[in-house]
């Protein structure tokens, strides 16, 4: 996109252990690097894996608060189903959810399935899609570790964040330990894929 936006609202939710921080810090860079105003906020960060975690990345002209407010967001990222159901405060009809289909079973809790979680989302929320990104990473790839690499790199090519894709891959570049990098450049590619073969 040419034309720079006002602003646009991101929130990723998903579990400790899954990369947030990394997410937002690739964002962040993405978003710098094509000229906005970036603020960020780590919400709900448990050091602890499995701990719920949840972060916000606001960028555009100005902006001045890193929380995205109430019905504000643009995109939710969801790498954990069961986590999105948490996000629906930030939501408005227009919200776009970008979610991966992995539930994490909670210690001493009976699970929700998938089928309630995106019933009771698609309530009021018209755009869902739910990728299985654990299972394609752990086909292609042999690892889950960049599932959330897999699903922000997905979100760029479906044109479902106004951040150049290459703006990502350099992002990722910059940000991930140069050792990972070509793990998270296949797994850039492999989302790449993906939509192309969606739109076949």
């Amino acid at each position: 996109m040419s034309k720079k936006l006002d602003q646009f609202n991101i929130i990723i939710i998903g579990t400790g252990g899954q990369g947030l921080i990394t997410l937002l810090q690739i964002v962040a860079e993405a978003a710098l690097s094509e000229g906005y105003d970036i603020r960020t906020s780590e919400l709900h960060g448990l050091s602890q894996r499995g701990g719920s975690v949840e972060v916000h990345i606001r960028f555009g002209k100005k902006i001045y608060s890193p929380l995205v407010s109430q019905g504000k967001a643009d995109l939710i990222l969801g790498l954990e189903t069961q986590e999105c159901l948490k996000t629906a405060y930030f939501a408005n009809p227009k919200t776009i959810f970008l979610i991966n289909k992995h539930i994490i079973p909670i210690p001493l809790q009976k699970s929700i399935s998938e089928e309630k979680i995106l019933g009771n989302l698609k309530k009021f929320i018209k755009n869902i899609s739910v990728v299985s990104a654990n299972e394609i990473c752990q086909k292609e790839l042999g690892t889950t570790v960049t599932t959330g690499i897999y699903l922000l790199s997905l979100a760029s090519f479906k044109n479902l964040i106004p951040l150049k894709p290459n703006s990502i891959l350099k992002a990722i570049k910059k940000i991930v330990p140069e050792k990972y990098f070509e793990l998270n450049k296949k797994t850039f590619e492999l989302a790449k894929n993906y939509e192309k073969g969606q739109k076949k």
